[in-house]
């Protein structure tokens, strides 16, 4: 098997719907298996960008909010979107602010995923950020947010038992678990 070689045929494609932040894209294709078909594409027009802040007691900050899309109140990393052209550590520095009203000094990026590649071509940019000083939360309209400050273990925690559900965030703080346990 060639996997460098893409085994689907694209005939055509048409722009559904648009918005400030996603396309939809229907293609006209042909399938791996030579069958004609269609398949559906969300564009995002942004990066996705989270960030895991970390004090020096351990303490992660997670975000809690009402998400509409899933119709439930969910906590998560501070994370937004991050135009495609601005360097992503950027937008981590200003979705941090905003949310949180932290400023770091020390940032490094730690993971780059895709959201949900079977239907999306959405990229993820994760940083881990330290050495805070604080300034007053900036959010935005659409954003009602509660700020928690707990235990990285707490987080972790939450993530195991399904109290953190939202991919980036579950994603980041497996990877900073990892990184602690050399790995």
């Amino acid at each position: 098997m060639d996997i460098e070689r893409n085994p689907w045929i694209k005939l055509n494609s048409k722009d559904i719907y648009e918005n400030p932040w996603i396309k939809v894209i229907e293609h006209d294709i042909i399938n791996p298996a030579g069958n004609k078909g269609i398949y559906g594409q969300v564009h995002f027009k942004n990066y996705a960008i989270g960030i895991v802040a970390i004090d020096n007691d351990d303490c992660i900050f997670l975000v809690g909010q009402f998400r509409f899309p899933i119709n439930r109140y969910s906590w998560e990393l501070p994370e937004g979107g991050g135009p495609l052209h601005i360097a992503p550590l950027e937008s981590a520095k200003r979705e941090l602010l905003e949310e949180t009203g932290l400023v770091a000094r020390e940032w490094t990026e730690i993971l780059r995923m895709h959201l949900s590649n079977s239907v999306s071509d959405e990229e993820a940019i994760v940083f881990l950020a330290k050495g805070f000083t604080q300034e007053e939360p900036q959010p935005e309209e659409t954003e009602q947010l509660e700020i928690r400050k707990i235990a990285f273990e707490d987080a972790y925690q939450m993530v195991i038992n399904g109290e953190i559900t939202d991919s980036i965030s579950v994603a980041a703080i497996l990877r900073i678990k990892l990184m602690r346990e050399g790995k």
